[in-house]
């Protein structure tokens, strides 16, 4: 990594991450990202030159179960993402400040970042009466999440409560719960659904921005078709089965012993 690398390669360097283990991580991110293999030295060069981008996440009704998934990521580790990738300017449950100081540097960071920054909602954003069903810092989180979407270069909700509202809204939950999508439908958001999303998506789409200048391919729900393009139903081994309507009855049963659908 020479001297014109970006603060990437830099911090990569500083903390011991090798030359071997970065060329894994970009051949693991064009896997990850559905591209042939040979991709692997344009992301290497890309996320080597690239400043590191801010990222604002908010949490609103949520179990934080998106958040644990993120800090037990291992390929790569939170680490890699924290010093790396990411700028993690603003997250309640990883960041040192508290309190005022906590908000200050949402706000700082937002405002020096406008149209620059990714925003990340974790978590669904009740807006029932008037949204006091959650209060950040005395704001309701409706209001901070919107200001924040709408100042975003992009947003990605993570996990199914930021996608359409999840648990806390099923059966017309008392708080009237969104997802971030419905809370700014003008807004750039990419959707990464699941409880809790898997966090080498969340790394991938990043990726995927910082090395092609653009976010990854959506599909109608805003979905990366790179992650949600497929179903598991069509990769089944026992697809076949399926389709010609041999089904198992009962554990243990002939079409069992077969290996039918």
């Amino acid at each position: 990594m020479d001297g014109s690398a970006g603060e990437l390669a830099r911090l990569l360097t500083a903390h011991g991450v090798s030359r071997r283990a970065f060329l894994q991580f970009s051949t693991a991110m064009a896997g990850a990202l559905a591209l042939p293999r040979s991709y692997a030295p344009r992301i290497a060069q890309a996320l080597e030159t690239a400043p590191r981008v801010p990222v604002i996440w908010l949490e609103g009704q949520d179990c934080a179960g998106n958040t644990e998934g993120f800090l037990r990521a291992s390929h790569p580790t939170v680490a890699d993402l924290v010093l790396g990738i990411l700028s993690v300017d603003y997250h309640e449950t990883i960041m040192a400040p508290a309190g005022l100081a906590a908000e200050k540097s949402r706000t700082d960071s937002a405002t020096a970042n406008h149209g620059k920054y990714i925003c990340v909602v974790e978590g669904s954003i009740p807006i029932a009466e008037d949204g006091v069903y959650c209060t950040i810092g005395g704001r309701t989180f409706r209001d901070t999440a919107q200001q924040t979407i709408e100042g975003a270069l992009a947003t990605i909700s993570v996990g199914s409560c930021a996608f359409d509202g999840g648990l806390p809204a099923a059966a017309g939950g008392p708080t009237g719960a969104i997802g971030a999508t419905d809370l700014v439908p003008s807004a750039t958001v990419i959707n990464l659904p699941g409880c809790p999303m898997n966090v080498q998506n969340l790394t991938a789409t990043i990726v995927h921005y910082l090395t092609f200048g653009e976010f990854p391919a959506l599909d109608s729900s805003s979905r990366p078709l790179f992650a949600y393009g497929q179903l598991i139903h069509d990769q089944c081994e026992r697809r076949a089965h399926f389709d010609s309507g041999r089904y198992v009855e009962a554990w243990g049963d002939a079409g069992h012993q077969a290996g039918w659908c």
